[in-house]
C-alpha cells in the first residue's frame, strides 16, 4: 500500500471520528477560511490548563485547546515545553483553530506563576489557512531535465519527506521523482513538521526559486531551490 493511500485511510478514519467527537482542527480551519461567525469554541471560554507538547517559536500546541494552534507573541515556547501551564487569551473570530495568548503560567510546586504577558500585536504574516492552500498547484514531474516543468510557477506543493535541509518527493507510485532544496522555512512550517513527526511523509507547500544546472539535476535529481511555507497532511 502506498503512503498516499495509507494517509487517505487516515483522513477517512479522521472524518468518521470527527462525527463522533466533534470538530476536528481540518474542520475549523475550513470553517474559518469560509469567514463562518463564533463558534462553540468561542463560547467554552478563554482560559486552558494543560501539558505543552509541542513548541516552536511562538506556537505552541496543548492536546487540552481542542486541537488549536497556540500563538504566543513574543514568547520562545520552548521555554515551556514539557509543562503544564494554564492559559488566557482570545480565540481568533476569522480564525477560529488559533487561540491568541494573552498570559502564561507555569504550574511549580502546585501553584502557578506567570511567564508570559502579551505586550505585541499579533503577527500572522506566516499563517497559511485553507484559503491561501488553493493557491499552490500540485507540481507534476515527468523527467527532471524537463526544466519547463516547474519554472514559470511561483507556488507549488509536492508530496515528499523532509531529509535535513532537502525534500524528497514522490508520485503515485511512491517512487522518488527529485529533490528540492530548502533554503527557509517558516517557523509556522517547522511548527507543523513537528505536529506530524509521526508521518513519514507529507504535503509542502512551497515558493519555488532558481532551477539547478541541467548537469546536477541529471546526476543527483537536485531540481530547484525552494522556500517552505507549510506542511500538512493535504
Amino acid at each position: 500500500m502506498t503512503s498516499r493511500k495509507k494517509l487517505a485511510i487516515f483522513m477517512s478514519a479522521l472524518a468518521a471520528i470527527a462525527l463522533v467527537f466533534g470538530p476536528t482542527a481540518c474542520q475549523k480551519e475550513e470553517t474559518a477560511a469560509g469567514g463562518a461567525g463564533q463558534t462553540e469554541l468561542e463560547e467554552a471560554g478563554r482560559t486552558y490548563e494543560g501539558t505543552v507538547k509541542i513548541a516552536l517559536g511562538k506556537y505552541l500546541y496543548v492536546p487540552t485547546v481542542q486541537g488549536m494552534d497556540i500563538i504566543a507573541e513574543g514568547f520562545d515556547g520552548t521555554s515551556v515545553l514539557d509543562k503544564e501551564i494554564r492559559l488566557r487569551g482570545e480565540i481568533l473570530k476569522d480564525r477560529p483553530w488559533l487561540f491568541r495568548a494573552d498570559s502564561i503560567e507555569v504550574k511549580e510546586g502546585g501553584s502557578y506563576s506567570e511567564v508570559y504577558s502579551r505586550t505585541a500585536e499579533l503577527n500572522l504574516d506566516e499563517i497559511v489557512d485553507l484559503k491561501i492552500r488553493e493557491e499552490y498547484e500540485t507540481l507534476t514531474v515527468t523527467d527532471v531535465r524537463k526544466a519547463d516543468q516547474w519554472e514559470g510557477k511561483q507556488k507549488v506543493k509536492v508530496f515528499g519527506k523532509l531529509q535535513d535541509s532537502m525534500i524528497s518527493f514522490y508520485g503515485d507510485n511512491d517512487k522518488e521523482i527529485g529533490k528540492i532544496l530548502v533554503d527557509s522555512m517558516t517557523d509556522f512550517a517547522k511548527y507543523y513538521v513537528a505536529k506530524l513527526h509521526l508521518f513519514d511523509k507529507m504535503w509542502f507547500y512551497l515558493n519555488v526559486k532558481e532551477t539547478m544546472d541541467a548537469r546536477t539535476r541529471t546526476r543527483s535529481k537536485h531540481i530547484f531551490h525552494s522556500d517552505v511555507v507549510f506542511v500538512g497532511l493535504y
